[in-house]
């Protein structure tokens, strides 16, 4: 007979599938070139998008398109335990990773020595802050005029003991009992359905997996309406292609 899991209830009451509550907004800082808020539970991010303008020093340009280059950061107060101000490890990591899923959602090639800069801000964290970050700042680059190819939307996804779950909170994070929990963040492409972003921090079978992937697409399936409702909220958004 098969052991049960010692994950048994989600603490905020939801089932195994659901997400959190979630609040987009587009435009949110009127001096930036686009900007966008995401919300899922107590996890905000807010992105802003500067340019494209001419990159500098000149020996990083591309003479045959731009350059996407992401800053994200966690404010000092957005966790109990106040965080080290200025850049970590941790934060030079997901700037990459934001980079690489974000890259075949736009086209940069009518913008050659240029750079288009996403500044992404944590000022509240419950887990998942790289994939709100995601949600942001694809909604930002959308506002700010940047050719996108298809729209990205992001969440975490997990394994809790042996229950597999949608949108992991920082409880269940931290969560140690029996196997212990491994998160996924997950990141879906609008138009071509491809995975841009995969990471996996513990342990899950093959099976699991696919399982908790399957679970995954539909949950960015329904951040993707959220994403686009708040997109055609704002003026001047640039057509996306579906």
């Amino acid at each position: 007979m098969a052991e049960k899991s010692k994950y048994t209830k989600r603490s905020d009451g939801r089932k195994i599938e659901e997400l959190r509550p979630i609040k987009a907004e587009v435009g949110i800082v009127p001096s930036a070139d686009g900007s966008a808020m995401y919300e899922s539970g107590n996890t905000r991010a807010i992105a802003v998008v500067r340019g494209p303008r001419t990159l500098h020093p000149q020996h990083m340009q591309n003479p045959q398109k731009g350059t996407l280059r992401v800053n994200y950061g966690m404010m000092s107060f957005s966790v109990w335990d106040r965080i080290k101000p200025g850049p970590s490890r941790r934060s030079q990591e997901i700037n990459k990773v934001i980079e690489w899923a974000l890259a075949p959602c736009i086209d940069l090639a009518e913008f050659p020595n240029s750079v288009v800069d996403v500044f992404i801000q944590i000022p509240q964290a419950d887990a998942g802050t790289r994939v709100a970050g995601i949600n942001a700042a694809a909604m930002a680059l959308a506002h700010a005029g940047i050719p996108m190819k298809q729209m990205a939307s992001a969440v975490a996804v997990g394994k809790m003991d042996k229950t597999l779950v949608v949108d992991v909170d920082k409880e269940e994070e931290d969560f140690e009992e029996g196997e212990g929990a491994t998160d996924i963040p997950l990141c879906i492409l609008s138009r071509t359905q491809e995975i841009s972003l995969l990471q996996l921090d513990g342990k899950i079978s093959p099976e699991e997996l696919k399982e908790v992937i399957s679970m995954g697409r539909k949950a960015c399936a329904e951040i993707l309406k959220i994403q686009t409702a708040a997109l055609k909220k704002a003026k001047d958004v640039r057509g996306i292609e579906k």
